[in-house]
């Protein structure tokens, strides 16, 4: 047989088979169209820190459109070449709002609490309550409320509308100028009328169980408040240890992944004082890129964790794996 009517008949072997296969897969009952649910999967991550047992949950994202607004001292040109550069969109910033809720000797802490049901930065926030719910966390079981500061996304969700604690047995921590800042009127003023309604909201009800934190106190057994003031007059950063192992929540100290480090003296338009956080901003950072220690972002893109590390006059995050089972000991 010649070798080109070998070929030929392979072919038309290999056509017939795949004719055949292709006409079962068309007949087989169990090859039904898929329709692909619309939701997302929950809004939680768990992981352990040492001997502690920690999840974040989420108040969802919060928009803050077209970034020359709340970036300063960037130009255009500067500002699109940082945000295309990380492929990232050049006319709306969009941030997290990831909150730390950790178990640690003995004592639940929860950081930031978000929006509430305040709606002034779009309808995907004030997300928490529901967060919590999903990650079988009961919200009466939370021990302390350990907020950063006191602008109206982080102490939004101490306080349901109707007046009642949404934490009833737990204890606030906050630094006392964010406090009293926050808490007064003729300091905030009518430009930020809606932060001040906030505070007042959700703060002053708890006045008898909020104490005041102090820079370098271990208030919480592994936690300790470590001050970094300028985006408020108060604004805390907590160092967290258990067993050997640190995570320092930073709250705001940084707003964005890459316009508030490449150029870390950026200023931000939500800042009481940009100078002194912008010195906040460097002085904390270099400290945390040289000890290597892990970070949680509040506004940096989901889960929020990761390192930082030395880049040019600025620093780089570099976001951390996630880890969606427990990993066998290396041998």
């Amino acid at each position: 047989m010649h070798s080109t009517h070998l070929a030929a008949s392979r072919r038309g072997l290999l056509a017939g088979a795949a004719l055949v296969g292709t006409a079962g897969l068309l007949a087989s009952p169990s090859l039904a169209k898929v329709t692909m649910p619309a939701g997302q999967a929950p809004y939680f991550y768990r992981f352990k820190l040492g001997d502690a047992q920690a999840t974040v949950v989420s108040d969802g994202p919060l928009a803050l459109g077209n970034p020359s607004g709340a970036f300063l001292g960037l130009s255009k040109v500067e500002m699109d070449r940082q945000l295309t550069d990380n492929f990232l969109p050049t006319d709306n910033v969009v941030l997290e709002q990831n909150i730390l809720v950790i178990t640690i000797n003995g004592k639940t802490a929860l950081f930031d609490t978000g929006m509430g049901s305040v709606a002034a930065f779009g309808p995907t926030t004030g997300q928490l309550m529901k967060t919590l719910k999903a990650a079988g966390i009961d919200p009466a079981g939370v021990d302390a409320l350990v907020l950063s500061h006191a602008h109206i996304d982080h102490c939004g969700g101490i306080m349901s509308d109707a007046g009642k604690r949404n934490f009833p047995n737990a204890q606030v921590y906050i630094a006392q100028a964010d406090y009293d800042y926050w808490t007064n009127e003729s300091t905030v003023g009518p430009k930020l009328k809606s932060f001040y309604d906030q505070a007042r909201k959700n703060l002053t009800p708890n006045r008898d169980r909020v104490h005041f934190v102090k820079d370098h106190e271990e208030f919480l057994p592994g936690i300790t408040a470590l001050y970094a003031p300028g985006h408020t007059v108060g604004h805390t950063v907590f160092m967290i240890n258990s067993a050997g192992k640190s995570l320092c929540y930073i709250g705001d100290l940084t707003h964005h992944p890459v316009l508030l480090m490449e150029k870390p003296l950026t200023e931000f338009a939500y800042d009481t004082d940009p100078k002194q956080s912008a010195q906040s901003r460097v002085r904390m950072l270099t400290m945390l890129a040289a000890n290597r220690i892990p970070v949680l972002a509040y506004h940096f893109a989901w889960p929020g964790m990761g390192n930082l590390v030395k880049f040019g006059d600025g620093f780089k995050y570099l976001p951390a794996p996630m880890e969606m089972m427990a990993m066998p000991a290396a041998k």
